[in-house]
């Protein structure tokens, strides 16, 4: 039989290209202990997250059917592409970041599918069925009655857990509270999100339950971007093969020049790629360190010191590792700028005001009176909070020209959250207001609400247009 650390094939597949399964053997050491609690915590912060309300909200939506998002206190509508490209382009750049320093700690520590597959679907595996040992056995096992009970009772407990999981992740994208409300009512009455949720059901159990590593060595395009993103300062997990070559047992003749590696494949059994370390950097490692455990177990077992399998890179020093993560923190710092620089123009009221086609303008002439102009436009209102707010004319400030008077039916107006209204407004002004068509009008707003600390105030300077005198 051919030995895993042999051969140069993908690890999970054989020489006909049919699927190996991997048997990832149980392993503790300090970077289990670690990922354990952190896979935890995102394990709670994925289930809890939803039900988190900022400012009287759910704190992270993406309602894309309604156009409606909400991250963290900052809320906005589809059609604000600069703040949704800032927070994607932020998010892709800050990913870059992290791997060009700490290599692919997104796949092994916080990544979902290696949460989820680790912490949750392996572990309930394991109480079933038992050790690697165990779960190879009963596969290449008969169906009898022990091998189909427990194979029934796992994936049963994986469709409950798969449940949870989906309702979970509709939750970011429906709300907790209209969620609620359809799991008290019949799927009938919601069968678009019913469906939605089963087809996400069932992705949870075929990737989680069965594809597993599969994902990560096949459609991930993350472990193919990583030649990119990363270079020689990189951290990753290595083998130190100056220290463990020549391994034992393969040099037997020269035993003075032996290594400390003892050729045990410990490092091989406990990984969920199935992969052997000591063949190099490769795409399927997720840099998970169970293969750096399991060595430092052996290490500690016959007296070498540890980290024969540990964190590092194949050039440590010099500033020039800095480089690249310098260059990508200084782009993240341009779109974090940039997305202040949005954040801080943006009014709670999208105001547009649109001249009238057709004439100009129109005079009004009242018996012993001066001669009136009045110019018509359309002014087009959009409500970019989720709360319901009221738009009117602001009071008029000094330096407003005698005679000049805004006029409309429609305001003030109340918008309900994400409302779009076009009303008619006009501009009444005395004919010597307008002196070669250099006259001007600041249309004054101001938008209240319960949910703004303070009113807001906007100004649009429009010209006047009327005869030439």
């Amino acid at each position: 039989m051919e030995s895993p650390s042999q051969n140069t094939r993908l690890s999970t597949i054989d020489a006909s290209g049919n699927r190996l399964w991997v048997y990832p053997s149980d392993v503790s050491g300090r970077y289990r202990n670690r990922r354990t609690w952190v896979s935890g915590l995102l394990l709670l912060v994925f289930l809890l997250l939803p039900w988190l309300r900022m400012g009287g909200h759910q704190a992270v939506l993406f309602d894309i059917w309604n156009g409606r998002f909400s991250v963290f206190g900052l809320r906005f509508w589809s059609h604000d592409a600069p703040i949704l490209l800032f927070l994607i382009a932020g998010a892709a750049v800050s990913l870059a970041l992290v791997t060009s320093i700490w290599g692919r700690l997104w796949c092994g520590w916080a990544c979902p599918q290696t949460v989820f597959v680790d912490l949750v679907f392996r572990r309930i595996e394991r109480w079933i069925e038992g050790d690697a040992v165990r779960r190879r056995q009963l596969d290449q096992g008969p169906w009898n009655e022990d091998k189909v009970s427990k194979k029934i009772f796992k994936w049963v407990a994986y469709f409950f857990v798969a449940l949870i999981i989906s309702h979970s992740f509709v939750a970011y994208f429906i709300g907790t509270e209209k969620l609620a409300i359809m799991i008290s009512r019949s799927p009938g009455e919601n069968l678009g999100t019913f469906t939605a949720m089963s087809i996400m059901t069932a992705a949870v159990l075929f990737d989680f339950g069965w594809f597993r590593e599969q994902f990560c060595t096949l459609l991930c395009p993350y472990g193919r971007f990583q030649s990119v993103l990363m270079d020689q300062r990189s951290l990753a997990i290595v083998y130190d093969s100056k220290r463990g070559e020549p391994r034992r047992g393969a040099a037997a003749a020269q035993k003075q020049n032996q290594g400390d590696c003892i050729d045990c494949e410990k490092c091989v059994h406990v990984c969920p790629t199935g992969i052997d370390i000591r063949n190099g950097l490769q795409m399927e490692c997720i840099a998970c360190t169970a293969c750096a455990d399991a060595c430092d177990g052996v290490m500690e077992k016959i007296g070498k010191p540890v980290g024969l399998v540990r964190y590092s890179s194949v050039q440590e020093k010099g500033l020039k590792r800095f480089a690249r993560p310098g260059a990508y923190f200084l782009v993240l710092c341009v779109l974090i700028s940039g997305l202040y620089f949005v954040l801080a123009k943006r009014e709670p009221v999208e105001l547009t005001l649109i001249r009238k086609v057709g004439a100009p303008y129109e005079e009004v002439l009242r018996p012993g009176q001066e001669k009136e102009i009045v110019n018509s436009f359309k002014l087009d209102l959009l409500n970019q909070t989720f709360e319901t707010i009221e738009v009117e004319f602001a009071q008029p400030g000094p330096g407003v020209p005698i005679g000049l008077q805004w006029v409309s039916s429609g305001l003030p107006a109340k918008l309900a959250a994400g409302e779009s209204r076009r009303i008619d407004l006009f501009v009444r002004f005395p004919v010597s207001q307008v002196k070669m068509g250099s006259g001007k009008a600041v249309l004054e707003t101001v938008t209240n609400s319960p949910a703004l600390p303070v009113a807001s105030v906007q100004k649009q300077e429009v010209p006047l247009v009327g005869p030439l005198r």
